[in-house]
């Protein structure tokens, strides 16, 4: 391995794609290939470098995010296994930002599958470079050109093949480097490497004209730069072939990778802004020598052993080990006493990190998911726009089976949240529960399965109360006048107020109109508190409200009764008055579902959808004789869809949620939940 190497000499490649495409054993004969690892472990065996934790080894199946590294062609190449179940997307698309490209791998016996298209729309919406691997070209009664249609068909005609597979996906056989001159199992080589070098001139005007008038024999140095253009612009997404178990392919895949994916010089810009002005971009220089330190945490362990290990991208500037670094915008510098290279569960220890590679820091609790560390004060605003990991919808609320042990579980959860973004604690203060949601069944089982082994706490677990919402439909005055008198003090504050309805999902607006000084500054602020009790609580149903405006316009106060509790009183009865003139209404939750299912359960779907009160949206068939259904449909109608979908289709179907919006509930929910209400009264 390379004792340094430079910023120009790194690829950062995340490995995303469905689970079962063989990411992990790939990234596995990659790393032995490159003598990075003595010899490939194996997935069944438990002995990869990327699948370390007890559960993966059990399972099979990777559940966290791992990195590792390899040396090749004078590059220092950093790899990153992701897991491929959509129950822990959150995890996968965690960290996208650490990278340059994207390599969705594809089983050549499944083809394109959910998370497949799930990666490309993610991996397209963060403007990586994109590459497709087509992996397990081995196996028996397989169509790779089958599968080759199929991904053209579904990301379109500008994927076009680097390679092709050979002597019935034994071999591969170059389209591009060196065309080879073998017989592809099918297509054509020379075909494919005059499609390949005509997508990527389209993009260089003095390169076109040289290839099209004087039919110049163009170089792979000569196509470098275009390359790179159209990789960035999403113009081009090469396809290569390869086998992980034969090593089909792998020669040629490490070639792709250190000459034709991007440098952190070459890809897209990371998306930094300024915190206090998110339209106001940031830009980072990788190649700027003595630039200020920036760097952005992307994953976050809690280990036993070293404690909290924060995995992150040096952005700009180098990183020494001993430097003193801020985190976002806290004031207080943290020292970095070791600085490690990662290879799954191993750290190495290195003096220094330059622009562009990945490392990682111990022992510093203030590190965050997403936080972005830096050198100077003058970056303490600057920020990484998050990937937008879809909300945790699947919900459990959780009840300790042993008394006290309630701190053991409120630290064990918090640890888990700090390392999965994807995971969300809850508490309902209005039915005292607490709820752990997240991407799905399965990811809360496996969740819960670790908090077991791990701290020793086991609980009990039941739906929880859907997530409602209350709002207002017309705009509104409301007053109230706060008077007490016990003893020798009084209290005193009279509020006048008026209420907005807002568009859905703007949330809430404060603003203070008073003029005159009827209600003194000090106490304004006791006013919004008064209205954020409300805003809490509910006013109809105990439901937190939103999408409304709260505007104050007058008030008297008295010169020696007036205090603030006075005012968060009466702020809060002039809001809930203002309320009851405003026809509130309970907002319920509406998922988006899509379910991917035999075609042949089409029908069972489609009905039992409708009968929950969920909205078709659409269908498109997907390989495999598979359909892909989408729909709107009440969260309260899918608290048990996983086992409902299971008896529909035999076990074959999968679905997938993620929120979608809120909107009025039937009439019959309301007046239910409104019945049910309780309001307290504090006055």
């Amino acid at each position: 391995m390379a004792e340094s190497y430079k910023t120009e000499q790194i690829r950062n490649i995340a490995v995303v794609g469905h689970a079962g495409s063989g990411k992990t054993t790939l990234i596995e004969a990659l790393l032995q290939k490159a003598s990075a690892i003595p010899s490939a472990g194996s997935v069944q065996k438990g002995t990869t470098v990327c699948d370390f934790t007890d559960q993966e080894k059990r399972l099979h199946h990777s559940l966290d995010t791992a990195t590792c590294h390899l040396e090749h062609d004078d590059r220092h190449i950093n790899l990153i296994d992701t897991p491929g179940y959509p129950d822990f997307m959150g995890r996968a698309l965690g960290v996208l930002p650490a990278v340059e490209t994207a390599a969705i791998v594809v089983s050549g016996q499944a083809g394109v599958e959910l998370v497949t298209q799930r990666m490309m729309d993610f991996t397209a919406e963060r403007n990586l470079c994109r590459l497709i691997i087509v992996n397990q070209i081995d196996m028996d009664e397989i169509n790779l050109h089958a599968v080759l249609r199929e991904i053209r068909d579904t990301f379109g005609k500008h994927c076009l093949p680097l390679n092709l597979p050979a002597d019935n996906g034994k071999t591969v056989a170059d389209c591009f480097f060196e065309p080879s001159d073998s017989t592809p199992d099918f297509a054509s080589i020379e075909a494919a490497h005059t499609e390949m070098i005509d997508q990527v001139v389209e993009l260089d005007d003095d390169l076109m004209e040289l290839y099209l008038e004087q039919g110049a024999d163009i170089s792979i140095d000569q196509l470098h730069d275009p390359f790179e253009r159209a990789l960035r612009r999403g113009h081009l997404i090469p396809i290569c072939f390869v086998s992980a178990e034969t090593g089909s392919g792998l020669n040629q895949l490490l070639r792709v990778f250190s000459q034709l994916m991007p440098s952190p010089l070459e890809g897209n810009p990371p998306e930094f802004y300024y915190e206090d002005d998110e339209d106001k971009s940031f830009e980072v220089d990788p190649a700027k020598t003595g630039a200020n330190f920036i760097g952005h945490a992307f994953k976050i362990n809690v280990d036993p052993y070293v404690g909290r290990l924060a995995t992150f991208r040096v952005h700009q500037g180098e990183l020494k080990t001993g430097a003193q670094v801020y985190i976002g915008s806290q004031r207080k510098a943290v020292k970095l006493a070791h600085l490690y290279r990662v290879q799954g569960k191993d750290l190495e220890e290195i003096p220094a990190a330059v622009a562009g590679d990945i490392c990682a820091v111990s022992k510093i609790e203030d590190i965050g998911f997403d936080d972005v560390l830096h050198s100077s004060r003058d970056d303490d605003e600057v920020r990484m726009r998050s990937v937008a990991i879809p909300p945790p919808m699947y919900g459990v609320a959780l009840e300790l089976l042993e008394r006290g042990q309630e701190k053991k579980l409120s630290d064990s959860l918090h640890k888990l949240s700090t390392e999965d973004p994807s995971l969300l604690l809850e508490f309902n203060a209005q039915v005292n529960e607490t709820i752990l949601r997240g991407m799905g069944e399965l990811h809360l089982r496996l969740v819960l399965e670790r908090m077991k082994e791990e701290a020793g706490v086991e609980v009990a677990t039941h739906p929880p109360k859907i997530a409602y919402r209350e709002t207002v439909t017309r705009p509104a005055e409301g007053h109230h006048r706060h008077k007490k008198q016990s003893g020798g003090a009084g209290q005193f504050g009279e509020v006048f107020l008026k209420i907005e309805p807002l568009p859905r999902g703007s949330g809430y607006e404060f603003s203070n109109k008073v003029v005159g000084g009827n209600i003194p500054g000090q106490f304004i602020p006791a006013v919004e508190k008064g209205v954020k009790q409300v805003l809490d609580e509910g006013a109809v149903a105990g439901y937190p409200l939103q999408d409304v405006r709260v505007i104050v316009y007058d008030g008297k106060y008295h010169a020696v009764d007036s205090k603030e509790i006075a005012f968060v009183a009466a702020g809060k009865r002039a809001f809930m008055d203002a309320i009851s003139k405003a026809k509130p209404i309970v907002l319920e939750p509406l998922a988006k579902i899509e379910v991917t299912t035999p075609s042949g359960s089409v029908g069972d779907i489609t009905g039992h959808l409708s009968g929950i009160r969920g909205r078709i949206a659409g269908s498109d068939s997907v390989s495999g004789n598979r359909v892909k259904i989408s729909a709107q449909v009440p969260l309260s109608e899918l608290g048990d869809y996983q086992t409902t979908l299971k008896s529909l289709t035999g076990g074959e179907g999968i679905f997938t949620m993620e929120f979608d919006h809120y909107e009025t509930a039937p009439q019959p929910i309301q007046k239910e939940l409104e019945k049910a209400f309780r309001p307290s009264d504090d006055e």
